[in-house]
C-alpha cells in the first residue's frame, strides 16, 4: 500500500467520533497521537511511528458505542473493528497485529492486558497524560459531567458527588479529579512519559492548592 498508515487511520476513524462526547472525541485522539509521537522522539530505541499514529487515531473509536450501551468493552470492540477496517485497506497483517495490541492494552482498566511493545507503552502513556495537567483536568471534568448527566442532572457538580453514580469515593468531585489524574500518572511505563508526567503533576499540585484556597479550605490565596 502507498498511503501512509497514520493519515489512513485518521480517515477511517473520524466517522466513529461523530457521536463522541468531548472527553473521547477526535481531538482527544489527535492529542494522544501528538503526545505519543513526542514521547517516541525522546526515546533512544527504535520505535515505529506509523504504528503509534494509527493506534492513537483508532484507540477510542468504540467509546460512543460503549456509552450508548451497544458494547461492553470499547477496547475489545475497537481492536476488532480497527483490524477489519485496516485489512479492507490492504494493510499488512503484521502491522495490523501490532496496532491491535496497542489498542487492546491502552486502557487503565484492570481487565486490560499489559502493553508489551514500545508502541503500546507510548500509546498508553500518552492516553494517561491527556488526563493530567491543565488540559487533562478540563478533560476529566468533562467525564464527571458526562456521568452526572446520566443521572438526569443538567449540569456537572464539581464539589458534591451526590449527583453522580460513581460510588467510588466520599471525596468531593474536585478531589476525585485529583485522584483520577494522579492514578494515571502513577501507571506510566516509559521514561519520557514519566518525565512529562512530573511537569504536569507539578502544575496540578499548584492548581489544587489554589482551588483549596478559593473555596476556603486553606484561606483565600
Amino acid at each position: 500500500m502507498t498511503q501512509e498508515l497514520g493519515p489512513l487511520a485518521r480517515t477511517l476513524s473520524l466517522p466513529y467520533y461523530e457521536d463522541a462526547l468531548p472527553a473521547h472525541d477526535q481531538f482527544h485522539a489527535k492529542r494522544v497521537r501528538d503526545i505519543a509521537l513526542r514521547l517516541a522522539s525522546d526515546c533512544d530505541d527504535s520505535v515505529n511511528r506509523d504504528i503509534i499514529a494509527a493506534s492513537a487515531w483508532l484507540h477510542d473509536i468504540g467509546r460512543p458505542r460503549e456509552r450508548a450501551g451497544d458494547v461492553d468493552d470499547h477496547d475489545e470492540w475497537a481492536t476488532a473493528e480497527a483490524a477489519q477496517l485496516l485489512a479492507a485497506e490492504g494493510v499488512e497483517p503484521d502491522r495490523i497485529s501490532r496496532i491491535k495490541h496497542c489498542i487492546r492494552t491502552h486502557s487503565i482498566r484492570a481487565s486490560s492486558p499489559e502493553p508489551r511493545t514500545l508502541e503500546a507503552k507510548f500509546l498508553f502513556d500518552a492516553d494517561k497524560l491527556d488526563a493530567a495537567g491543565a488540559r487533562g483536568l478540563v478533560r476529566l471534568a468533562c467525564i464527571v459531567g458526562e456521568r452526572s448527566g446520566r443521572t438526569g442532572e443538567k449540569y456537572a457538580v464539581i464539589d458534591d458527588t451526590s449527583a453522580t453514580d460513581l460510588g467510588t469515593s466520599d471525596s468531593p468531585d474536585i478531589e476525585l479529579l485529583r485522584n483520577w489524574a494522579e492514578e494515571r500518572l502513577d501507571t506510566l511505563y516509559t521514561q519520557p512519559g514519566r518525565r512529562l508526567g512530573r511537569t504536569r503533576r507539578e502544575f496540578m499540585d499548584e492548581f489544587f492548592t489554589q482551588f483549596a484556597g478559593e473555596i476556603g479550605v486553606t484561606g483565600e490565596l
